[in-house]
């Protein structure tokens, strides 16, 4: 019997570092089985969908270069004018798929992680927040992270009932891949076995080598048949998808550009302006912010170039459909569904025949990627202008 029982831990053993080198999590009868090469935790505690989704493909990337597996926090969705007003935690599997992911490395949902092996492996007593020294300054005692002072850091973590017991600080180590050996050096998983951080691992926007990652994130089948079914029931193809990013609080942040104060790199701009600051193009007010008479030059050409049928309109304020009707005089089919859940616009943007996206936004930067991966024609307000055909020319 004790040859027998050494046998099977000899067994598992070799499971367990096959499946490292595989990136694959290693699952037994009962459960996840503890990944002795450790985990990182983090809140997507800085702005919207948009903003989060940039920092995950960062965030995933991190965990790589550490050879950490990536607990995936839920999205946070939050509701500062809907009743009860208080932010929505949904699991990243509700729109997306977890399993494409494991194609790149080692994942686990959060709420997988602390049902099944939080209790264990990172009880309570034992939970240790990291962050930069700077972050630390800014609790009351100076010296521990501030993880759950204010929304949306509390929320996130008293969601999961996590308290943190102790606090590490680093000064100067960023999340790049520069600083790899330093992370593996200061934090090895033997002695740091779960790294939660206060916010992403990663850089805002994206950085253009984590670009390509978009590819491991697949829409959930639900998701797919929901936004099948109104492209089917409410659009006629070929369709335009457009993005209207003109609400009053855009309005506020593109007032920035006045007198060149924030340069080409603005939010998510780099995804047209170019990555490289020596060689960006200047970023416009009208790349932007468009008026209506843009948004209507560029409807204008890019439905008579695919001939279009219909156009969608995806926004976060007005949508201009009335006046985007007169301008086709009822030949083009308009449709807004100003949906509860954005990620329906996200998705009926994803599949139109030509898409035409505001450049500083991070919405747009998601559905950019997401038709890059797919070879998909997408243009910008204030640059969108097709190449002419030889028989133009």
């Amino acid at each position: 019997m004790a040859a027998d029982r050494t046998t099977m831990k000899l067994l598992a053993k070799i499971v367990l570092y096959m499946s490292s080198l595989l990136q694959l999590p290693f699952i037994s009868a009962t459960g996840v089985v503890w990944d002795e090469n450790g985990y990182v935790l983090y809140c997507p505690c800085m702005g919207r969908f948009g903003n989060q989704a940039d920092h995950f493909l960062g965030s995933l990337a991190f965990a790589k270069m550490l050879n950490r597996t990536l607990a995936v926090p839920p999205w946070i969705i939050y509701r500062h004018h809907t009743p009860p007003f208080t932010n929505m935690h949904v699991p990243y599997s509700e729109f997306f798929q977890l399993e494409p992911l494991l194609q790149y490395h080692r994942v686990i949902s959060m709420e997988e992680f602390m049902e099944k092996l939080a209790p264990t492996h990172w009880p309570p007593g034992e939970r240790v927040a990291y962050c930069y020294d700077a972050a630390a300054k800014r609790s009351p005692d100076k010296k521990s992270c501030p993880m759950k002072e204010g929304n949306p850091f509390g929320p996130f973590w008293h969601q999961f009932g996590v308290d943190f017991d102790k606090s590490v600080l680093f000064p100067g180590i960023s999340f790049s891949s520069y600083y790899k050996q330093q992370w593996t050096k200061k934090f090895p998983p033997s002695e740091h076995p779960v790294l939660a951080l206060p916010g992403a691992p990663a850089q805002f926007p994206v950085l253009e080598e984590h670009v390509p990652l978009q590819s491991y994130v697949v829409w959930a089948n639900h998701m797919v048949q929901e936004g099948e079914g109104y492209i089917d029931s409410l659009l006629i193809r070929p369709y335009v998808g457009i993005h209207l990013r003109i609400g009053s609080d855009w309005q506020k942040a593109c007032e920035l550009l006045k007198d060149d104060k924030t340069g080409p790199h603005f939010m998510a701009s780099p995804q047209c302006v170019g990555y490289n600051r020596n060689t960006a193009i200047p970023l416009t007010k009208n790349m932007c912010l468009p008026d209506l008479k843009e948004i209507q030059r560029a409807l204008k050409l890019w439905v008579k170039k695919i001939n279009g049928k219909s156009v969608y309109i995806a926004t976060d304020s007005e949508s201009h459909s009335k006046e985007i009707e007169q301008l086709f005089k009822g030949n083009v089919k308009v449709v807004s569904l100003q949906p509860e859940v954005a990620h329906v616009d996200l998705y009926i943007l994803g599949q139109a025949d030509h898409f035409i996206g505001n450049c500083a936004s991070s919405f747009t930067a998601f559905v950019k990627r997401e038709r890059d991966v797919h070879s998909k024609p997408s243009s910008f307000f204030g640059m969108d202008y097709p190449a002419k055909k030889k028989d133009e020319l």
